[in-house]
């Protein structure tokens, strides 16, 4: 009976682990309005206290340098216009995932399959149509530059090519970049696993109010 008794109480506490072990998983994924919400173009108004306004050509020179970088391979981006991205998207509306990778791969892991499907629910969304991008990917400081370098590329690529396969999002609208371990999350903290994730910046910026 004892002996009975203990293996029950085991088997329980297991389940109980395991359930929560799954309850931290779903936590960890953002929903779709979530993301669509943080990634949606902030409005100007108009209006002598509407504030600063995006100078008209500094928007053109943006959207040149986008084009530019359409349909471009991530590995082809030279260290300049990953440095570009990265300014232009420092005032965009963007959202950082952490979607997890099988070890030293650019496959998604199998607990993070759905946090890709509800980022690809949110960029289907009809509010967002038209808009260009990024897909940053970013690695902790783990390993070397060159190694992080090439696998924050191959991730970014990898959530590209889901996207486009899954949910019939226009390649061309869906930059990839990489910066390896150079610009982590956490600056004092460059080892934590929280500088493991894909950024995700739509570069419309800002739109005007009606």
């Amino acid at each position: 009976m004892t002996r009975a008794f203990s293996l029950s109480v085991l088997t329980i506490g297991a389940a109980l682990s395991m359930t929560a072990g799954l309850a931290l998983a779903g936590d960890e994924t953002v929903p779709a309005a979530k993301i669509l919400s943080a990634l949606k173009p902030k409005p100007l108004t108009r209006g002598l206290s509407a504030g600063p306004q995006v100078d008209p050509a500094v928007s053109a020179r943006e959207a040149g340098f986008l084009n530019s970088v359409r349909n471009r391979q991530t590995r082809s981006l030279s260290l300049g216009e990953r440095q570009e991205i990265a300014e232009i998207a420092t005032n965009k509306p963007k959202i950082d995932l952490e979607i997890h990778f099988d070890y030293n791969s650019a496959d998604i892991s199998k607990g993070s399959t759905q946090a890709v499907q509800e980022l690809g629910k949110a960029l289907s969304d009809t509010s967002l149509k038209g808009s260009t991008f990024v897909l940053a990917g970013h690695t902790d400081a783990i390993g070397g530059e060159a190694y992080n370098q090439d696998l924050s590329e191959r991730r970014a690529d990898t959530i590209k090519k889901y996207l486009v396969q899954h949910y019939g999002l226009n390649g061309s609208n869906l930059v990839t970049v990489g910066y390896g371990k150079d610009r982590p999350k956490d600056p004092n903290d460059p080892m934590d696993p929280t500088n493991r994730r894909v950024q995700v910046v739509n570069m419309a910026g800002k739109t005007a109010s009606q």
